[in-house]
């Protein structure tokens, strides 16, 4: 399908940019944050919940997904919108992440890795094939190939051949894929070598992907090393294609790598770290579980408007997680949510009205206040 991208507002100061393309389900607008949905669920949260919230678009895991329920489970439900009741946009990620994690219960080949389930031990084959052919059942809108993200560090030599299987394992995704309600992005690895990274941009691009996926990054490495790595990979790519980075969710590093020119992210880590007590503010996160919550009746900010903040107190959210209540991460985790999709909005009205640097600025500042 034609995706119809365009270019809405360029930043005169920075790479910040607003953009639109078609889905299947949803007009994509970025910049964009995608809340993970790994198990065909964001934790502690329905579908409506996430809706709701103001999210158009979600991420799914296709390795997990592939191990339970299964992809023909989902394929007679009639897909995973379907499965999960879900009207909007879904990018599934190949599961290479996931597979490739397990160091010890997989291995590498140029037809693909195999691996053992990590649920009951059971031995399993991916290729790009394969994981194209799981996706199309899945029926999301976004789908991204099998690749291999090296490990950080990684010497030259065996950055290269794993970037060389990757680069053969896209153009084999390309020829195995049917529906043409489907975008696949591609993805950009290299590993921390920059001659590696122009290899794998001109070869990706000169394949024809309607998208791109910067891979390989945030992946334990220092943030300085992986703002140089996005800013240069950016620096390569054209303005007509949508430009993803997988893995990162700190409200920071999205204002850091929206001006440097990148347009959607995802990362688990404002629901993760909303299950382990810890929401966010404009004056930086708090951990609700301290004492001086215990008697505080205010909500976690004055001005937000998540449902959260609108009924409850700190207080009450302190005195639930200290009682281990299954409501407590439920309502920190619509916070956290509601709290990246605001910041998401309030970036793009910066981008519009070309105040993003102003806007960065501020809210770097006060966030990074208290946070030490």
């Amino acid at each position: 399908m034609d995706i119809n991208f365009k270019v809405l507002k360029q930043s005169t100061k920075s790479r910040a940019r607003l953009t639109e393309f078609n889905t299947a389900h949803e007009k994509i607008e970025t910049p964009v944050f995608m809340p993970v949905g790994t198990q065909a669920t964001v934790k502690t949260l329905s579908s409506l919940d996430v809706e709701k919230i103001g999210f158009k678009i979600i991420l799914g895991n296709t390795y997990h997904l592939y191990l339970q329920p299964g992809p023909d489970t989902i394929a007679k439900a009639g897909g995973l919108h379907e499965f999960m009741n879900w009207k909007h946009a879904i990018l599934t990620d190949s599961g290479g992440f996931q597979v490739l994690s397990l160091r010890e219960i997989r291995k590498i080949k140029k037809s693909g890795v195999e691996f053992r389930s990590f649920i009951d031990g059971s031995k399993h084959h991916f290729t790009p094939e394969k994981v194209v052919e799981i996706e199309e059942k899945l029926g999301s809108d976004i789908i991204i190939p099998l690749d291999i993200c090296s490990e950080y560090p990684s010497d030259h030599e065996t950055t290269e051949k794993e970037l060389e299987i990757t680069l053969d394992w896209a153009e084999r995704s390309l020829r195995a894929k049917k529906r043409d309600d489907q975008v696949m992005f591609g993805v950009i690895q290299g590993g921390f070598y920059k001659d590696l990274r122009e290899v794998a941009v001109k070869n990706i691009l000169s394949l024809g992907f309607q998208g791109v996926t910067l891979g390989g990054l945030s992946i334990g490495e220092d943030k300085n090393l992986t703002k140089e790595f996005v800013d240069y990979t950016v620096s390569l790519l054209p303005e007509n294609k949508p430009r993803y980075l997988m893995g990162v969710g700190d409200p920071i590093s999205i204002l850091e790598y929206v001006r440097l020119g990148v347009d959607m992210f995802d990362c688990v880590l404002p629901t993760r770290v909303a299950r382990n007590r810890t929401l966010f503010t404009k004056d930086g996160p708090i951990k609700i579980t301290k004492a001086i919550y215990k008697e505080d009746f205010t909500p976690i900010e004055e001005d937000c408007g998540c449902e959260t903040c609108r009924y409850f107190t700190k207080a009450y959210l302190n005195h639930l997680f200290k009682a281990k209540e299954y409501l407590a991460p439920r309502l920190a985790t619509i916070h956290n949510l509601y709290f990246m999709h605001r910041l998401i909005q309030d970036i793009r009205k910066a981008i519009a009205g070309d105040y993003f640097e102003e806007f960065y600025t501020e809210f770097k500042t006060r966030y990074l206040k208290n946070s030490k």
